[in-house]
């Protein structure tokens, strides 16, 4: 195989011809009005700030640790937590900060930044210990050397683990849950220092608290996770109509238990938008062999940028690039590939470097039964707002079984989009409202929304789409009497409860 991955082959074939074409559109560009987020007094402050680049935050002390998960970092790691709770300052843990509204940072708090790469795999238990703050690029790498691969692991590869299980975030391998369905157990250190174990059997209810928890209960210093062998697999892509797609997916998942990974993709061009959908599947090749190590981004993968980006404002270049991924992909890119290749993607491949703007994700999650309704309601709503939808991808998320604040309360559709926002003041106000308008029309077809992004919600959203929210903050204020693990989401929806 060649030094690109299949995903971005999808993404960006035809890279070439959408740049030389988007130089012959008009993409004047429009006022912008007033600059947004206000610019932070910097002078004496440490300011950090999120994957969105809207939450300029000022913190009063940040540290990065990068030692294994043994005493000395669980040493570490007291100290600075009693030194927090004694000046009452908030004390967040994270590792890129990739949430979006300020969900692993708070005002004046102490910031710990985990950097760290110690994995110990256990290929007869079909498990690898790993510490919190491993990067999954880190743990692909170690895994595909041992024939193995992450059971489940968020859709890109730069993200924390414990990071993944805080926000308890799914990828696209099929047929499980989100990512906290395959931790057996972690480590965690409680608002005194003490350091416990949490499982499904011990310490069960801090272990669900802290799946999908966003570090308000604790801080993660390792974790158990399964894992699965790495396989060759093959893709079957197929186009449907859009509002097919959910009772087609499902179907196609239980018609094929061998089914590995599956995505879809929708046409965000305006004049088609959401009309037609790109189902791909992969299943094991027949020989599994000499599986090639792990390939990460190349050179297609650093070129697709270049189309991704020329989709803003250009509809022209949307539709010449759904053609090359349903048309032309497929045929370029439908050979063999190892699973774990599929997954090493990272982030930055397609990073937008316009200072202007941000990228911004929504994701909801919808019945599979309800999905043409919800492609309705996105026809009715985005179109009609200023924002600029470069993607959306379609995933299976499985019933979650633990956690507290679960979005998948059934088998669920997960639809993954991302905006492209121009950094103004003009610019937040019309996400705000969109996002809003598609919350509402989510939550009125059973469906919910996804907590790491803007918040956006209205109080009363938020309780809807998240009905155990109050025995969450509950159960949080007992766990942790002081309130030193705050972030802003805890600030903004869950203090007055």
């Amino acid at each position: 195989m060649k030094a690109f991955t299949r995903r971005a082959l999808l993404v960006g074939t035809g890279a070439v011809l959408g740049v030389a074409g988007s130089r012959y559109l008009d993409n004047e560009p429009m006022l912008r009005g007033l600059p947004f987020p206000p610019k932070v007094n910097a002078a004496g402050a440490k300011v950090l700030n999120d994957a969105s680049l809207l939450n300029p935050t000022r913190v009063a002390k940040h540290l990065v640790m990068q030692h294994d998960p043994k005493d000395e970092l669980i040493a570490d790691l007291r100290v600075e937590l009693a030194e927090a709770k004694d000046a009452g300052r908030p004390f967040v843990v994270s590792a890129a900060r990739h949430s979006m509204g300020a969900q692993s940072l708070a005002e004046n708090g102490t910031a710990v930044t985990l950097d760290q790469n110690w994995l110990e795999p256990d290929t007869s238990a079909g498990t690898y210990r790993v510490a919190a703050g491993m990067r999954w690029s880190q743990v692909i790498a170690l895994l595909d050397q041992i024939g193995f691969s992450p059971k489940v692991m968020q859709s890109n590869n730069d993200f924390g683990v414990a990071s993944t299980f805080a926000v308890n975030a799914h990828g696209w391998p099929v047929p499980w849950s989100a990512f906290g369905s395959t931790v057996r157990s972690l480590r965690l250190m409680r608002h005194d220092g003490e350091v416990i174990t949490c499982s499904r059997r011990e310490n069960a209810d801090q272990f669900s608290m802290a799946m999908g928890g966003y570090g308000l209960t604790g801080a993660i210093t390792e974790l158990e996770v399964e894992m699965v062998p790495n396989a060759r697999l093959i893709p079957k892509f197929e186009i449907i109509p859009a509002r097919e797609f959910g009772s087609r997916f499902i179907a196609a998942l239980a018609k094929d238990p061998k089914i590995q990974m599956a995505y879809g993709r929708l046409d965000v061009t305006i004049a088609n938008f959401f009309d037609e959908a790109l189902m791909i599947t992969y299943t094991p090749a027949a020989d599994q062999d000499n599986l090639p190590p792990v390939e990460g981004s190349g050179f297609l993968s650093r070129a697709s940028r270049d189309v991704f980006r020329g989709q803003l404002k250009s509809d022209w270049v949307k539709n010449l690039r759904w053609i090359m991924e349903t048309r032309i992909g497929p045929w370029l890119g439908g050979g063999e590939v190892t699973r774990n290749s599929l997954m090493n993607e990272p982030v930055v491949t397609l990073d937008d470097r316009d200072p202007t703007r941000t990228d911004i994700l929504h994701e909801y999650f919808v019945s599979p039964s309800r999905f043409a309704d919800f492609v309705q309601a996105c026809q009715d709503v985005i179109p009609a707002s200023y924002q600029d939808l470069l993607n959306i991808t379609l995933r299976y998320v499985d019933t979650d079984q633990d956690s507290v604040l679960a979005y998948a309360t059934e088998p669920r559709i997960a639809a993954v989009m991302l905006f492209s926002q121009e950094m103004s003041a003009r610019g937040e106000a019309d996400m705000a409202r969109m996002t809003t308008e598609l919350i509402a029309r989510t939550l009125d077809i059973g469906g919910t929304y996804y907590l790491p992004y803007r918040l956006h919600a209205t109080d009363a959203q938020f309780q809807r789409g998240y009905a155990r929210a109050p025995e969450f903050v509950s159960r949080k204020r007992a766990l942790d009497p002081a309130l030193v693990f705050t972030n802003s989401m805890w600030d903004r929806y869950m203090a007055k409860l």
